[in-house]
């Protein structure tokens, strides 16, 4: 499997930073370097950060209208009552689609959007960027089942069915700290029906924002890897969306994936929103995971541009202070290039294949 020290990341939010953007055109802003956030394509490059999974998410609702009432007015809809209506949602999942489509389209071939191992193998020996497209929240799916058929045909390869938000498909994950994720009632009918769905599409089913009945129903449903894209171990951080050794277990079992979260409200013990946090703590996070799960199962899912950040890590360009953190914890090589991409890739053409 071709690698050569590129790093693959499970989860980021780079398609809802350009869809709230207010720069004039923030997908060239985004190519050529000038859009503020934790990546752009120069720093990608720079740190050999070569793709991931990149969200499509709806963000919530109070904060669009306080601080970006102009993409209410920029939907379908011009309607800013108490929530989205229903077909802003819709275009709002649209409109970060066709953003990564204009990311594709107006690179001159630097970025790519990969369905495929095989593509996304191509894109690290054409020096590519490798784009693989997430659902984070499927609102939109609920509110329109016949869209996944839409979405995948663009490219959707992986999907989170829950956020913090309830919706047909099962109540959201939304708790003070701390708590366990044991926070309400599993997946509907409805939410186990689009499980099996998208589970026969070969989706990647994200687990990170389920609660831990909804988790346990989909782990009885799904015949592949369990995958956890952005999540962290409970035991250290007792955010509800953390997850538990039992959890662990089980996606062990399942040759599954969780990649660690740079977040540090889901790093620190005491779950604050607090900068001054050691990348000590990412690396702890880390080497538990690997402790419960082995090797092959631990990746990184940053959430950049969708995260607070500690101070040593402002964004990608600063991923390389990371792993000599994981050096200096004696990380083996091996481990930190699974750690890297390799695990990603394991698990991606498991569940694609």
């Amino acid at each position: 499997m071709i690698f050569d020290g590129h790093i693959f990341d499970g989860h980021n939010d780079l398609l809802t930073r350009l869809w709230l953007s207010n720069a004039d055109d923030p997908v060239h802003d985004f190519i050529y370097g000038t859009l503020p956030g934790h990546l752009d394509l120069p720093r990608c490059r720079q740190a050999e950060w070569m793709g991931g999974l990149f969200s499509i998410f709806l963000p919530p609702f109070n904060y669009v209208k306080s601080n970006h009432p102009d993409k209410l007015a920029n939907a379908s809809s011009l309607d800013s009552g108490a929530d989205f209506t229903p077909q802003q949602i819709i275009d709002i999942c649209r409109a970060q689609l066709q953003l990564a489509q204009q990311l594709q389209e107006r690179s001159n071939g630097q970025i790519k959007i990969c369905t495929t191992l095989a593509q996304i193998q191509t894109c690290i020996q054409n020096q590519q960027f490798a784009i693989v497209l997430h659902l984070e929240g499927a609102e939109a799916f609920a509110i329109d089942p016949e869209l996944l058929d839409e979405f995948y045909e663009a490219g959707l390869r992986s999907i989170g069915l829950l956020w913090n938000r309830k919706t047909k498909f099962g109540d959201g994950l939304n708790v003070p700290f701390p708590h366990s994720p044991d926070t309400g009632t599993g997946l509907t009918n409805d939410g186990k029906d689009f499980i099996e769905k998208c589970a026969k599409k070969r989706m990647v089913i994200d687990v990170s924002h389920m609660n831990e009945r909804a988790f346990w129903d989909t782990a009885k449903i799904i015949d592949q890897p369990i995958v956890a894209t952005h999540s962290n171990a409970h035991a250290l951080c007792a955010q509800a969306r953390n997850l538990t050794d039992e959890q662990l277990r089980a996606i062990k079992e399942s040759n599954g994936m969780v990649g660690v979260n740079f977040d540090v409200a889901f790093l620190r013990s005491d779950g604050k929103r607090d900068t001054h946090t050691s990348l000590d703590v990412i690396v702890e996070h880390l080497a538990y995971l690997v402790e419960h799960l082995g090797d092959n199962h631990v990746g990184f899912g940053s959430d950049f541009d969708g995260c607070l950040l500690p101070d040593d890590l402002a964004g990608v360009s600063d991923i390389d202070k990371l792993i000599e953190r994981m050096q200096q914890r004696h990380f083996s090589d091996t481990l930190i290039e699974k750690i890297m991409a390799k695990n990603w890739f394991r698990v991606l053409d498991k569940i694609w294949q």
